[in-house]
């Protein structure tokens, strides 16, 4: 499998308000909100001095009341970025692990109350800000940034009892089903429905023609990784930020 891959799957599925494109470096610009959407992935060749385009990079997001973030990947052009951003006093946040699973030997999920939408309606924004805890503001830009989204969007919600407990966000590519905003309600996690939502949307996922799953999870968040793993996700490869030091960290 070619890693880089996923890199560009996350950049479309995952979509900022708009972009720049900088000398093979790609900015991204999203009102500050989550990081993925906010930051530079350098992933393409580049010919112009690195500290040069730093600083150009820093005046771009400074112009746009963000601070200057770099995702660094393995695949980062030039490959001295991350030591020269540390050398700036760059911050190192968030390392993040990067998964696939095959979706050849999925388990048949036990609880069958689902709806899978290709847009997002009310009731899915409303349950997805709640169980976020997610701001009027952040919403009204998520929004926006969903409606940017040029492939196939699978919009989930799980239910107990009649009460939505889980959702999520699948969008499927060129084989692959990318995972997003997958959140269970405060009340019922660690009871199994994150798992349950997650193999739903897989099915759907590879009904539509998804071989592959691919998601992005926060190292140091253990409960997260152990569903994953428990549902058969593995690690490729890790990624991070580095953030410009007086700046603030929108959400991940």
């Amino acid at each position: 499998m070619d890693h880089k891959l996923i890199e560009e799957l996350a950049l479309n599925n995952w979509p900022a308000l708009t972009t720049l494109l900088y000398d093979g470096w790609i900015l991204r610009f999203a009102e500050g909100v989550t990081k993925r959407s906010n930051s530079v992935s350098p992933l393409f060749g580049s010919t112009l001095d690195m500290n040069q385009k730093i600083e150009e990079c820093e005046k771009v997001y400074a112009a746009n009341q963000l601070p200057a973030i770099f995702k660094i990947t393995p695949f980062i052009h030039p490959a001295d970025l991350d030591t020269a951003l540390e050398q700036r006093g760059y911050e190192m946040i968030d390392i993040t692990s990067i998964q696939t699973l095959k979706l050849d030997r999925l388990a048949e999920p036990l609880l069958n109350t689902v709806k899978i939408l290709e847009h997002a309606d009310e009731e899915w924004l409303e349950q997805y800000s709640k169980m976020d805890q997610a701001s009027a503001g952040k919403m009204d830009t998520m929004v926006r940034m969903l409606s940017h989204i040029r492939t196939r969007k699978g919009f989930i919600l799980l239910y107990h009892n009649g009460q939505a407990v889980a959702c999520g966000l699948g969008v499927i590519e060129r084989g692959f089903i990318g995972l997003y905003n997958i959140v269970t309600d405060a009340a019922y996690r660690n009871q199994g429905f994150g798992e349950q939502m997650i193999l739903h949307l897989l099915q759907w996922g590879q009904a539509n023609g998804a071989t592959d799953s691919y998601l992005a999870v926060v190292a140091n968040n253990g409960p997260a990784r152990s569903l994953y793993a428990k549902i058969g996700y593995t690690e490729v490869y890790t990624h991070w930020y580095r953030l410009q030091k007086e700046g603030l960290p929108p959400s991940q």
